[in-house]
């Protein structure tokens, strides 16, 4: 089993910035991405950032230039760095990892964290 602890969110007005961390414990075998999703009340949960092994990224359009996605593979850790947050930036904030092992995908979530953008 793999977990993953999420930390960082909390209350910024607009225009401030917020970094979030995600650290993955327990039995970690190939991960293959790491990211970073959201929920925002009555929405589905949304791709916000993901990284694979290689350090390639990819953003959804609503958040690309102003947010970014980076990783440590030796602390087995994610992070989302969120600059000129926006009001419609607030949700819960969950970590993702993905894994292979013997052709299989394995994903986990974090707990997820929230972050409130107040305008």
């Amino acid at each position: 089993q793999v977990q993953l602890v999420e930390s960082g969110g909390g209350l910024v007005q607009a225009g401030g910035s917020l970094r979030l961390s995600c650290a993955a414990s327990g039995t970690i075998f190939s991960i293959n991405a790491m990211g970073w999703y959201r929920q925002a009340p009555g929405k589905q949960r949304e791709l916000v950032a993901a990284i694979t092994s290689g350090g390639i990224t990819n953003y959804a359009d609503s958040v690309k230039g102003r947010f970014t996605i980076s990783r440590d593979n030796a602390k087995i850790a994610v992070y989302l760095q969120m600059n000129s947050l926006k009001p419609e930036d607030t949700a819960v904030y969950y970590c993702r990892t993905d894994h292979i092992r013997d052709g299989q995908l394995y994903i986990y979530w974090g707990q997820g964290t929230q972050v409130t953008v107040s305008s």
